[in-house]
């Protein structure tokens, strides 16, 4: 699994060779700080849009200032790993930025990914992913499943404990 753990460069180099060889390129990002359902069948969606899955994960710190300062509650290389160990994931790159521009920008992929919260027009690196002939696709929920609600009934079911 280590081997699916890319720096930017790798990361960047490794989705050149994919497009050289006329494998299309899917690029989706996140914190996925706890795993759920939700996660694998969106994860799952988004492989079966081109021939590689590349995940950006936001950084400990960078999920500390999306999520607010008890976030997250797994580490960065601890995710890393849970996302790794995934058969649909093919490379998970660690980004320490609030967004993933930078990242999008080096690996340009065919194929940007969000999850259905997030209007196409609206997704990070959007406009330079059509510029450069990819596409973007807002995929949609599995209903029910959420981080923070995990974490919400997991505090109610113990604090009485």
């Amino acid at each position: 699994m280590k081997s699916k753990l890319l720096l930017q460069y790798e990361a960047a180099a490794k989705a050149a060779e994919i497009r050289g060889a006329g494998g299309k390129v899917v690029f989706t990002n996140g914190c996925f700080d706890i795993l759920h359902p939700g996660h694998l069948s969106y994860l799952a969606a988004a492989s079966t849009l081109g021939s590689a899955l590349f995940v950006g994960l936001n950084s400990d710190d960078s999920t500390t200032r999306l999520k607010g300062p008890k976030r997250p509650l797994n580490g960065e290389l601890d995710r890393a790993f849970m996302l790794a160990g995934l058969g649909v994931v093919d490379h998970v790159i660690i980004f320490t930025d609030d967004t993933p521009l930078s990242l999008i920008n080096a690996i340009m992929p065919d194929v940007l990914v969000k999850g259905g919260d997030w209007r196409p027009e609206d997704i990070v690196g959007g406009e330079e992913t059509i510029a450069r002939g990819g596409k973007v696709v807002s995929l949609p929920f599995a209903t029910g499943y959420s981080t923070t609600d995990l974490i919400n009934r997991i505090v109610d079911r113990y604090s009485d404990a």
